[in-house]
């Protein structure tokens, strides 16, 4: 049924996609969408504006027109169908995909240019365990026990020359992308994860972009869901590779 009422509306030309809003929209109403938010339906958004706070360009705002109402049933049914569908906890599908089985390595990793001979090393990876992409990695990985964890944006490790010997080094890595992938559940994911792993620090590299400034908004939901207080430091990349920031957070 649809009666006038308040509902949010985005401004395409000024959504960069970066997620934030979703985040903070507890009805599920809102995705991303060939990069820009949308709404899901009518009927999940209560038209109260949560999420208007968290967009950094304001692309939202909230407007009165015909909508489909309001149903909380319906947006309870809508709210388990995400939870089953992204299932943030559960250990990666037994689908034998190579992508998703986990290892530890025990030592950092040599790396050989094919253009060099087999026998001229140059500088070793410091990556440690696989995988690393935020949604194959289970809470309760061995690898996340105690460890000094780093959240990376998946554009930064292309965009900062150095990153292995400045941010991976001594750090479990974890990396996504908060514009394409789903925002909450990467909140129900960190929230699993803190509670599970006993995390001892957490540094977060993201990109200069609007679309990465999500990630560390989301790091801390997920913590605060935990009721965890872990140290937090975020640096930023330009996209010249440069860093333009590092700073303390608080969760």
């Amino acid at each position: 049924m649809k009666v006038e009422r308040k509902i949010i509306e985005i401004d395409e030309d000024l959504c960069t996609g970066c997620g934030q809003c979703i985040i903070q929209c507890a009805e599920g109403a809102l995705e991303i969408v060939d990069g820009k938010a949308k709404i899901v339906a009518d009927k999940f958004c209560d038209g109260l504006g949560a999420c208007l706070g968290e967009c950094p360009t304001g692309a939202l705002k909230i407007t009165k027109r015909e909508a489909e109402d309001f149903d909380e049933t319906a947006v309870e049914e809508h709210l388990k169908t995400l939870k089953e569908r992204e299932e943030p906890g559960a250990a990666p599908a037994a689908c034998g995909c190579p992508s998703a089985t986990m290892h530890s390595f025990s030592r950092p990793i040599p790396h050989q240019s094919v253009s060099q001979p087999a026998t001229q090393e140059r500088e070793p990876s410091e990556l440690t365990h696989w995988p690393v992409q935020i949604n194959l990695v289970p809470p309760t990985a061995p690898f996340l026990k105690n460890a000094d964890l780093l959240v990376a944006a998946d554009c930064t490790p292309i965009a900062y020359r150095s990153f292995h010997k400045d941010f991976l080094e001594g750090r479990v890595i974890m990396l996504g992308c908060p514009k394409f992938d789903n925002a909450q559940a990467y909140v129900d994911k960190f929230a699993q994860l803190f509670s599970q792993s006993s995390v001892r620090s957490v540094t977060v590299v993201v990109m200069e972009v609007p679309c990465c400034q999500g990630l560390p908004l989301i790091i801390k939901r997920g913590m605060q869901m935990a009721g965890k207080d872990i140290p937090m430091e975020l640096a930023i990349v330009s996209l010249r590779g440069q860093i333009l920031k590092k700073e303390k957070l608080v969760a």
